[in-house]
């Protein structure tokens, strides 16, 4: 995921409706590593800024892609 592409990310968590929701299912280490993307910061430093594996921070990331496919698109 491209920092370009995190911060289109946090920045539709901003509006209100159902979008929300998936901000509120992400947890707490989810959200830490998605603000880090936003920063810019490469999938290695995110590793080494939160002491995970590299397999660890993809994880994440899978994670957070399958959650935010499963938000209902706003109307």
């Amino acid at each position: 995921m491209s920092s370009h592409i995190a911060r289109k990310v946090v920045q539709s968590f901003q509006g209100t409706g159902p979008r929300l929701q998936a901000e509120e299912k992400l947890s707490h280490r989810e959200q830490e590593v998605l603000n880090l993307l936003v920063k810019g910061y490469a999938y290695k430093q995110i590793a080494e800024q939160m002491s995970i594996s590299m397999d660890t921070v993809r994880t994440y990331i899978r994670r957070i892609c399958e959650k935010l496919t499963s938000i209902p698109a706003r109307k």
